[in-house]
């Protein structure tokens, strides 16, 4: 099929459509709402509902509602969007119930500031609302791949029966670039026992997160820790660039992985053996993969558009086996290449490869 020039939000929406998402609940905030507004002329089309709720709240339990159905369904928002929408998220993780939620990153914290940022790292990789859960969260770095994780995104989250998030940020969702959108995807009925469907003769399914019984509430949280070891055993992803000899390792995921490259292009030219290293996944995190990109690493370097918070995981899965340093802006500001050329040109020097 021949490419299409598309923005990433509007990808985004047509990749969910190809993807078999019919019923998609929202609320429009800055800098992701061309998404519900593409949707919102695309779903009909298709013979899907598309509904643009009174707040964030009520969009994100009307997810609760169409997922227990087993429909695919998604829904998107911006930081504060995704903040409000944290209990439901706790719901849906809590009930099993697989979706997809987007959260194109804009500045905060607060109401902050339309510009990209990539702040909330922790908020998508850490759980974000109440009790002991995880999402699965795939960061794009291209329009195209942003095609590609959305459709992954759907099938990961009814594989193990997870909410999946795909975590962007501002210049991601407002971006053109040419994209392939593949074929339409057609989804076989009956896969999914689980869903409220109506009885039909079988045992009754109950769609809940409330256990009052400690020894049973206990049950199921460990069978969802069982669920995420084998998440966490099956399903990282990354791309290493230039990472085979390189002794300073950049480690950025998203747009700012990208830049990066440009800084490391620079730094070779000079002589810097320097290489990136860019987590697909964000949780479950590449730590194996980070490990091996780093095998002749003297340093790594993250570089994020926050003030340090990915750069956790990474001194996490390295154990103290290098040194890692931190450059960050913040703000909607974005890392140069310069800038990080300079930042890996000065580890170069401290850590002895540039004398």
């Amino acid at each position: 099929m021949s490419k299409v020039l598309m923005k990433g939000n509007e990808a985004i929406g047509e990749a969910a459509i190809k993807a078999g998402c019919r019923y998609f609940f929202g609320y429009p905030i800055t800098p992701q709402s061309e998404l519900p507004e593409y949707l919102s002329r695309r779903l009909p089309q298709v013979g899907g509902v598309y509904l643009q709720a009174e707040s964030e709240v009520a969009a994100i339990n009307m997810v609760y509602g169409a997922a227990s159905t087993g429909a695919r369904v998604m829904t998107s928002s911006s930081s504060p969007g995704i903040s409000l929408k944290q209990e439901g998220i706790s719901y849906l993780a809590g009930s099993e119930l697989p979706c997809v939620i987007v959260n194109i990153m804009r500045g905060g914290p607060g109401l902050g500031g339309i510009q990209p940022s990539q702040s909330d790292y922790f908020q998508a990789t850490k759980g974000g609302g109440h009790g002991d859960y995880r999402l699965l969260v795939l960061a794009p770095a291209s329009v195209q791949e942003i095609v590609d994780l959305v459709k992954e995104g759907f099938d990961l989250a009814e594989k193990y029966r997870i909410p999946v998030m795909i975590l962007g940020d501002g210049i991601l969702g407002q971006m053109m670039e040419p994209v392939d959108l593949g074929s339409e995807r057609t989804l076989e009925a009956g896969e999914k026992p689980w869903a409220v469907t109506g009885k039909m003769g079988r045992t009754k399914n109950i769609i809940n997160s409330l256990y009052l019984d400690p020894e049973k509430l206990e049950k199921h949280n460990r069978h969802l820790e069982r669920k995420y070891q084998e998440i966490k055993a099956k399903e990282t992803r990354s791309e290493s660039y230039l990472t085979d000899d390189a002794e300073i390792v950049v480690a950025a995921y998203g747009m700012i992985a990208r830049v990066a490259k440009a800084a490391v292009d620079m730094a070779r030219e000079e002589g810097i053996k320097a290489g990136v290293f860019r987590p697909i996944t964000l949780w479950p995190y590449p730590e194996k993969e980070l490990n091996q990109a780093t095998v002749q690493a003297k340093a790594v370097l993250t570089v994020e558009m926050s003030l340090g918070q990915m750069v956790e995981d990474v001194r996490l899965s390295l154990n103290g086996r290098l040194p890692v340093e931190f450059y960050g802006r913040v703000g909607g500001m974005v890392p140069t290449a310069r800038a990080i050329y300079e930042e890996i040109k000065r580890l170069a020097k401290t850590y002895g490869e540039v004398k």
